[in-house]
C-alpha cells in the first residue's frame, strides 16, 4: 500500500496531508482517519492533496460519501490542491469542482504539526463495513433478551448494513444469476451474521460479517445453481474471476486480458479458460433450441445423430483375431471348422479324431474365453 498520511490540528480544524496513491486498498484508511476526526470535534476537515499521485473512482466515492457525511453533521470536508494525474481523474470524474480540488488549504507551513499517521495501527472495519455497526451490536447484546430495544437495534444495525452486504453481492455479477436473488441472499447472511455475531470476542463485526456473507452465496451457487456440478476449485476461482475482473477493469481503464487475470489470482492462463467454459458448462443447451442458422424449424433433438450398431460390430471384428490368437492351436482350429467352416460338431470329431463330446467341450471353453477377452 502507497499511502502517507500527516495530520495538523487547530480548534476544531483538522488538516490532512495525503500523499502516494489512493486507490481501492488504502481508502478505507483514509478513510478511518477521518472518522476519528469527526468523533474528535473537527468539525472543518482539509484533505491536502498535493503530493497525491494517483486516485482511482472507488476512493472518489468515498470521499463524496464523507463529504455528504460531513455536511449531515453540520461541517465541512475539502480535498484542496490536486494536481497532475490525480486532479485529471477528479475531473474525468466530474468532482474537481464540487471537492474544491482548485482550491488552496488555507493552512501556512508554519502552522503544520504534519505529525505522521501509522496507518498499521488504525483498525479498518473490513470490507467497508460501517464501522459504527460494531458498537451498535455490543449496545444490542447488552440489554436484556426481554428488552424491546434489542429489535430495533437489530434491525438498525441490519439497515446499516444492507448496502455493504448487497456490495458483496453485486461482485458475483456476469454469473448468470439475477441480480435481485444475489442480494437476498446476501441479505440473508447478513441476518445471520447480527444474530451470530460475539462482541466478546473483541473484533470488528466487519471482519465477522464478510465471510458469513460471502460463505451464504458460495453456498447458494453451490446448492441452487447450474445443471451440471462443476468442481469446488473452479467454482472458488470462477466467484474470484469475476471479483478480479472488477478490480483490474476499474485499475486499467479496460477489461482485463487473461495473461492478466491469471497474474492477480496467482492462477495459469490455463485454468482461466477452464473456468470459462465450467461455466457454460453450468448451463446446458435446451434440446428445443433452435438449430442455428439455416436449419429452418429444426430443433438441437432433430440434429442430434442415433446410435449406430455397425460401430460396434466393426470394434468387435477388430478385437477378434487377436483374441483368437491368444487360444491353443487345437481350439483355434475347431473354431476356424465350425464359424469359418460351417461344419457340425461331428464332423469336426471325425476331422480331428475325437469324440464329439469332447469337440463340444473344446468349443465351450474357447468361446468363453472369446467372451471374457472382448468384454
Amino acid at each position: 500500500m502507497d499511502l502517507q498520511v500527516a495530520l495538523s490540528v487547530r480548534r476544531d480544524e483538522s488538516l490532512i496531508e495525503v500523499s502516494g496513491v489512493l486507490d481501492y486498498a488504502s481508502a478505507p484508511y483514509l478513510r478511518q482517519v477521518v472518522y476519528e476526526r469527526f468523533d474528535a470535534g473537527s468539525h472543518l476537515i482539509t484533505l491536502d492533496a498535493a503530493r497525491l499521485r494517483l486516485i482511482d473512482a472507488a476512493s472518489i466515492k468515498v470521499l463524496l460519501y464523507l463529504r455528504e457525511r460531513a455536511e449531515r453533521a453540520g461541517g465541512e470536508l475539502r480535498l484542496t490542491d490536486a494536481r497532475g494525474t490525480a486532479l485529471a481523474a477528479l475531473e474525468i470524474a466530474g468532482v474537481a469542482k464540487e471537492l474544491d480540488a482548485y482550491g488552496a488549504p488555507g493552512w501556512p507551513v508554519e502552522q503544520r504539526e504534519s505529525i505522521a499517521v501509522d496507518l498499521g495501527t488504525l483498525h479498518i472495519g473490513h470490507g467497508h463495513w460501517p464501522v459504527g455497526a460494531t458498537e451498535l451490536l455490543q449496545r444490542l447484546y447488552s440489554l436484556s433478551p426481554a428488552d424491546p430495544r434489542r429489535s430495533r437495534l437489530r434491525d438498525e444495525v441490519i439497515t446499516l448494513c444492507l448496502p455493504a452486504a448487497r456490495n458483496l453481492a453485486r461482485r458475483y455479477a456476469g454469473t448468470g444469476e439475477p441480480a435481485g436473488d444475489l442480494a437476498q441472499v446476501a441479505a440473508l447472511g447478513l441476518v445471520k451474521a447480527v444474530d451470530g455475531f460475539d462482541p466478546a470476542r473483541g473484533i470488528e463485526f466487519g471482519a465477522y460479517a464478510n465471510p458469513t456473507v460471502t460463505g451464504e452465496l458460495k453456498r447458494y451457487f453451490r446448492d441452487r445453481t447450474g445443471a451440471v456440478r462443476i468442481p469446488r476449485r473452479l467454482q472458488e476461482l470462477r466467484l474470484a474471476l469475476n471479483t478480479a475482473r472488477e478490480e483490474l477493469g476499474s485499475r486499467l481503464g479496460r477489461p482485463p486480458t487473461a495473461e492478466e487475470l491469471a497474474v492477480h489470482l496467482g492462477a495459469t492462463v490455463a485454468e482461466i479458460g477452464e473456468v470459462e467454459r465450467a461455466g457454460h458448462l453450468q448451463r446446458p443447451m435446451s434440446f428445443d433450441a433452435p438449430g442455428g442458422p439455416g436449419q429452418d424449424e429444426a430443433g438441437l433433438a432433430d440434429l442430434v445423430g442415433g446410435e449406430d450398431p455397425g460401430f460396434e460390430l466393426a470394434d468387435l471384428r477388430a478385437s477378434l483375431p487377436p483374441a483368437i490368437a491368444g487360444l491353443p492351436e487345437r481350439e483355434q482350429r475347431i473354431i476356424a471348422l465350425r464359424f469359418y467352416g460351417n461344419l457340425s460338431q461331428n464332423e469336426i470329431a471325425a476331422r480331428l479324431g475325437v469324440s464329439q463330446m469332447h469337440v463340444s467341450r473344446l468349443l465351450t471353453h474357447a468361446l468363453g474365453f472369446l467372451r471374457r477377452r472382448l468384454s
